[in-house]
């Protein structure tokens, strides 16, 4: 089974926490249906994407990183890549990638979808990523390790976190409900 294969499984298997994340799943599903390269990067204007919001092993505090490029806080996340044999280990390997931290796990369901459109990604104009996200969590606390992608990386209290964008603070709602169910 490819990349493709797997996320259009994984989408069309998923249960939508409401509404909203149900009209994205659908969207998603349609553009994987009609785009054979539309995991790809190189599929323009519109790609899936995967990341990872990585949670403290009790919930209380989420590590993100002020992008580079964005100049925002995000969760870790990226292009998928050809080794990537399924979104959540695409998920994995940019947490792992952008955080420097080892022993990440990463809940095989999508935990959130956000679509959004990046102007800086692509030098053939603006894309849309289509961004399936996963809920990724330690054993124990650690120091992470900036990487050329951000310019910082820090823990915060979910009650403290650098943004008021309602798709991230969604994302962390239901990532912490995801938490309390494993």
């Amino acid at each position: 089974m490819g990349l493709h294969a797997d996320a259009l499984g994984v989408l069309e298997g998923w249960t939508a926490p409401d509404a909203a994340q149900e009209a994205w799943r659908r969207e998603y599903v349609d553009h994987l249906r009609a785009e054979a390269d539309g995991v790809w990067k190189a599929c323009f204007p519109t790609h899936l994407t995967a990341g990872a919001l990585v949670l403290s092993a009790d919930g209380s505090r989420v590590l993100l990183n002020l992008h580079r490029k964005a100049q925002r806080w995000f969760a870790f996340g990226g292009h998928l890549e050809p080794g990537d044999a399924t979104l959540a280990g695409a998920a994995l390997r940019e947490g792992t990638e952008e955080s420097g931290l080892q022993g990440l796990r990463v809940d095989p369901e999508p935990v959130h979808l956000s679509s959004h459109t990046v102007e800086f990604c692509d030098p053939r104009g603006t894309v849309r990523h289509f961004d399936v996200r996963f809920l990724a969590r330690l054993g124990a606390d650690a120091d992470p390790v900036v990487s050329d992608e951000s310019l910082d990386v820090r823990w915060f209290d979910v009650e403290e976190v650098p943004t008021d964008e309602q798709d991230m603070l969604d994302l962390i709602r239901l990532a912490r409900a995801r938490l309390a169910q494993v």
